[in-house]
């Protein structure tokens, strides 16, 4: 169930990460950077066995 939720607040982070709107171009790479990050972090947290 957990996993079902956090799949689906990182899809929805992934579409607004994109920078597709004209007021997010100026943006850069910080969105997409952040959402990297946090993919690698809860990787990490499934292969550990804690999620």
């Amino acid at each position: 169930m957990l996993g079902t939720i956090l799949l689906i607040v990182l899809l929805l982070l992934l579409i607004g990460a994109l920078p597709v709107w004209p007021y997010s171009r100026r943006w850069g790479y910080g969105p997409g950077g952040l959402l990297g990050f946090l993919l690698v972090l809860l990787l990490i947290l499934w292969v550990a066995g804690v999620l």
